[in-house]
């Protein structure tokens, strides 16, 4: 970060890239929030103050030109174009001709929204206003955007720019991590992506459709199926990803781009790939805590699967989020599961649990007291907890079979 921060261009433009000759100027417009996401993150994980006070003028450099970006684009050639970032090739899939690609908005709003945390914790509070004031215009331009590019288009999905269209699930992963934005994009649109995705995926991985490659980009989708509640899902991703794309298999990486024939002769992209490595790294975390920016709770186990839980189960120590570090162990213990969460972290949410296994939950005690489920979440004030929560109904009375009259039949289920 401090390598790269003093690259930015005097009008606050990040650039894409830099090499001996210096800082890229073709237009990727991801990069301006990337590097205010990223002074961000290192002050939410590291805690020094003066880091931020030191890449103040870099955020608002940054944020002044992003406003810029956005005012630019009025709408006259398209309205779906209106309060965009303009069009660029940030995205790969667009190198060819730029489009305004929502890939740069999600990023564009994830550094409104880093700007403004930053803003607060430096104290500067007209900063702070000004920043939230741009950032609750341009979302609304966004998905203003979206719901225009989806009528023009009679698409069921959230595209992945506004020229096409198209259809880029791997794209919008952005908008749930780091965006945040899970919660305020229209919810029928955001499942039918990601069902979407899974349908093809699930088509390529059992050999009902041909294919010849994929890119290793999608490991992002694992965390999108974490917090979408997919959680048998996020696992046979897991599995397709791991049986595929490690080659060669001592290696423990992913090129950009992997081929179903491991002996063709192709174009496999960088190797190693840091965006494909990050996408792995942060989905395998999102297994067992993510932050939810909703509600700001940390969501504990989201995709652990029960058979996970079996025997010594799971034990987390040492886990870094923005609230601070996470411990914990889960277990399954006869008909409960036994979670024992350390001092440590404490989200402004309090923590969530989600219940893994098929049926209802049953009877669960947070330290001894009778707690409550809430849709199949269970919310933990504060850490540290010892919970214990015991099987509901069994999957078949879920469905609505009629319950068992006889003690025993009560027992084997």
């Amino acid at each position: 970060m401090d390598w790269y921060a003093p690259h930015q261009f005097a009008n606050g433009k990040v650039p894409c890239c830099v090499d001996w000759r210096g800082s890229d100027p073709v237009p990727e417009n991801d990069s301006h929030g990337e590097l205010i996401h990223a002074i961000a993150q290192v002050y939410r994980y590291g805690g020094d103050r003066a880091i931020l006070e030191t890449h103040w003028p870099r955020v608002e450099a940054a944020i002044k030109y992003m406003d810029t970006l956005r005012v630019s684009e009025t709408g006259n050639a398209d309205p779906a174009f209106k309060g965009l970032m303009p069009a660029s090739i940030s995205h790969e899939g667009y190198s060819a001709k730029p489009m305004h690609s929502y890939w740069d908005d999600f990023w564009a709003l994830t550094g409104y929204d880093d700007a403004l945390d930053i803003a607060h914790a430096l104290g500067k509070i007209d900063a702070a206003t000004r920043i939230a004031q741009a950032r609750d215009r341009f979302r609304a331009d966004l998905l203003a955007s979206i719901a225009l590019t989806v009528k023009t288009h009679a698409i069921d999905f959230i595209p992945g720019c506004a020229e096409l269209g198209d259809f880029d699930a791997t794209s919008t992963t952005i908008a749930l991590s780091p965006a945040g934005q899970q919660d305020v994009l229209p919810q029928d649109l955001l499942r039918n992506t990601f069902a979407r995705y899974w349908r093809d995926f699930a088509a390529r991985s059992d050999g009902s459709r041909p294919w010849t490659d994929y890119t290793p980009y999608e490991w992002r989708t694992v965390g999108s199926f974490v917090r979408l509640g997919w959680r048998d899902r996020a696992q046979a991703a897991i599995d397709f990803f791991f049986a595929t794309g490690v080659r060669p298999a001592a290696w423990n990486q992913w090129a950009e781009v992997v081929g179903r024939d491991p002996r063709a002769i192709r174009f496999i992209g960088d190797m190693p790939h840091a965006w494909v490595a990050s996408d792995f790294i942060r989905s395998a975390l999102d297994l067992f805590a993510f932050e939810r920016q909703a509600d700001g709770a940390l969501v504990l186990a989201g995709g652990v699967p029960e058979n996970w839980l079996a025997g010594a189960g799971v034990a987390i120590g040492g886990l870094r989020t923005r609230y601070g570090i996470v411990e914990y162990t889960l277990r399954q213990n006869g008909k409960s599961f036994i979670l024992r969460l350390a001092a440590g972290a404490a989200p402004p949410g309090g923590f969530v649990f989600i219940w893994p296994r098929k049926g209802s939950p049953g009877v669960v005690r947070i330290n001894g007291r009778q707690a409550a489920w809430q849709g199949g979440e269970l919310h933990i004030a504060t850490a540290p907890a010892q919970v214990v929560m015991g099987f509901g109904p069994s999957p078949e009375n879920d469905r609505g079979a009629r319950p068992a009259k006889n003690r025993r039949a009560i027992r084997s289920n």
